[in-house]
């Protein structure tokens, strides 16, 4: 400000406050002080070099249509793979170029109808939820692989779970239709107990019979992938400082740190500069899913970058940003939160955070996950629970399986901010350790009605409180006086319960409210009080309003929150 220490300290003196030359000081005493010596103050924070990494909303005239991006999921020796390698193979360029050399965690395929799409080769749900965990929602449909001799299994069902809880759109792909045992009716009727309601039953999910083997009705697969796409209306705008988000990373021998972005907008070039996490580098090589270097990579695509200085974790976002300065500053920022983070044991899903959130608001879905030793007792602890939810809170049962405690059970849970309940079951040693580390709550019990008594807590410390007016009293105005800077007052009476300082006030004129708001002033003789009982006289001002007259009524009241 150019103001010598001393003149401050006498500023900060008149407020109350003694302070030294090297003291600090609070930053609303900071600001009082500015403005006392005339200039504007503007508050920042350590979170402001981040600024450059949020996006900006972008004009709906520069957004181009973009490539969807799908990831495979499914049961175990469905045919997930061979539906990938079966899809790669329809891919033209590869075709032209004779074949893909396929070694990073996605890629792009060009479809004979000149339709591009891109796929993540991420096959474990663990890779799907760690990506969602860290706020990375990648995927725009997912494809379900079932196999038609096989049906709905365990980890067909986990799929749809993390799907769902993904709210990410689901084609459902009946695989091995070749085989002789192939049943696609049966697969239908068992997604319909998974609520997956295809479309020749008058649903309207996505559903295709092929056979990766023989190769057989890929192009209708293409389809539907093309229609939800179309119907999802993928946008970005290519023309921005490129965005997107970590798919895999590794420490690679003879290139240092490699990482697979997914560009999600804008576009990339050699030479730019980016922070990623708590990484940050400039790009001096990119990679496409063939091993080709390429100059610029846009939306959509999937591309490996070489000139990180630290390998990033999968599902970090990437941006480009200005200058190296401004990169540094980002990553040292986050290196920073990240190990305040890790000194504070996390508890991100437990029962306790959830009902610290009754203030705030912010949590409406009560999220859990169920395993049991038995499917009656899964079957009765969910029905019990989905009764237990009100207008306000839904109860959301993720996944539901009979078995112990998987890692892939803790990976949804850190996702979808749930908690894990384990009748008669107990967690693995893997899954244990990962929920401790990460703060997810697991509850054992052996009795249900400890369930539903704990959940039904968890219910009703979720529903918003409900509010009510207490009627304090009457005033009546007697006289009106016009103060100087200070407005109308007006002199009043107490005529039935009591005015009190804080409460809320209406102004009625001949019973007709006229004004509700807030009380300003509450004075007896010179005096400011804290209330005022019936019969005894008392000054009134109101908050923002003069419009006074004699013979009008106050009625004092406040507002109390209560619970059923």
């Amino acid at each position: 400000m150019a103001v010598r220490s001393v003149d401050v300290i006498k500023s900060l003196m008149k407020m109350g406050v003694i302070a030294a030359t090297n003291h600090a000081v609070d930053a609303d005493t900071a600001e009082l002080v500015v403005a006392e010596f005339g200039h504007t103050s503007r508050r920042v924070s350590d979170s402001d070099v981040e600024t450059q990494m949020m996006d900006m909303q972008d004009a709906p005239e520069s957004l181009q249509p973009r490539a969807p991006v799908i990831t495979v999921m499914g049961h175990v020796d469905h045919g997930k793979t061979s539906l990938l390698d079966a899809l790669r193979q329809t891919d033209v360029v590869a075709g032209e170029s004779g074949g893909i050399t396929q070694h990073i965690g996605a890629y792009q395929v060009k479809m004979p109808s000149g339709v591009e799409m891109t796929f993540i080769d991420t096959p474990g749900h663990e890779a799907f939820s760690s990506m969602r965990a860290r706020g990375a929602n990648v995927t725009d449909i997912v494809i379900l692989v079932v196999a038609a001799d096989d049906g709905i299994k365990d980890q067909t069902i986990e799929a749809i779970r993390h799907a769902r809880a993904a709210k990410v759109p689901i084609i459902v792909a009946i695989n091995k239709m070749d085989k002789p045992g192939a049943d696609p009716e049966r697969v239908k009727l068992e997604l319909l107990q998974q609520e997956l309601v295809v479309e020749s039953m008058s649903g309207d999910v996505l559903c295709v019979e092929i056979s990766a083997k023989k190769k057989t009705n890929l192009d209708q697969l293409a389809e539907a992938i093309q229609l939800q796409s179309e119907l999802l209306d993928l946008k970005a705008n290519s023309d921005c400082p490129a965005r997107g988000v970590i798919v895999e990373a590794k420490l690679d021998k003879s290139r240092g740190p490699v990482a697979t972005v997914l560009i999600q907008r804008g576009t990339i070039k050699v030479g730019d500069v980016f922070a990623s996490g708590s990484e940050w580098g400039k790009v001096r090589a990119l990679i496409n899913d063939r091993g080709q270097s390429i100059k610029e990579a846009g939306p959509s695509d999937p591309v490996e970058i070489l000139g990180f200085n630290g390998a990033p974790h999968a599902g970090d976002d990437f941006g480009v940003v200005d200058d190296e300065a401004k990169a540094r500053s980002i990553s040292e920022y986050r290196l920073q939160k990240r190990k305040d983070k890790n000194a504070v044991v996390r508890s991100r899903g437990s029962l306790e955070q959830m009902l610290s959130s009754i203030s705030s608001g912010e949590l409406k879905d009560l999220n859990v996950l169920i395993k049991s030793d038995v499917q009656g007792s899964l079957e009765a602890i969910t029905a019990s629970l989905l009764k237990l939810e009100s207008e306000e809170v839904k109860v959301r049962v993720l996944h539901s399986a009979v078995g112990a405690i998987s890692e892939s059970d803790v990976a949804l849970a850190m996702a979808s901010n749930a908690w894990i309940i384990g009748f008669n079951v107990r967690a693995s040693t893997q899954a244990r350790d990962m929920a401790q580390h990460e703060g997810i709550d697991i509850r054992y019990y052996s009795v249900i009605y400890e369930v539903i008594d704990d959940v039904k807590t968890a219910v009703k410390g979720l529903e918003a409180p409900k509010i009510r007016e207490k009627y304090l009293g009457n005033a009546e105005v007697r006289e009106v006086f016009n103060i100087t800077k200070v407005g109308k007052i007006a002199g009043c009476m107490v005529t039935t319960g009591e005015v009190k300082r804080g409460a809320k006030i209406r102004l009625l004129r001949d019973n007709v409210v006229i004004h509700d708001g807030a009380l300003k002033s509450l004075k007896r003789f010179k005096e400011e009080v804290k209330d005022v009982k019936e019969g005894y006289e008392c000054g009134i001002a109101l908050e923002n309003y003069n419009d006074l007259k004699v013979g009008d009524v106050f009625e004092c009241y406040v507002l109390e929150e209560f619970k059923d």
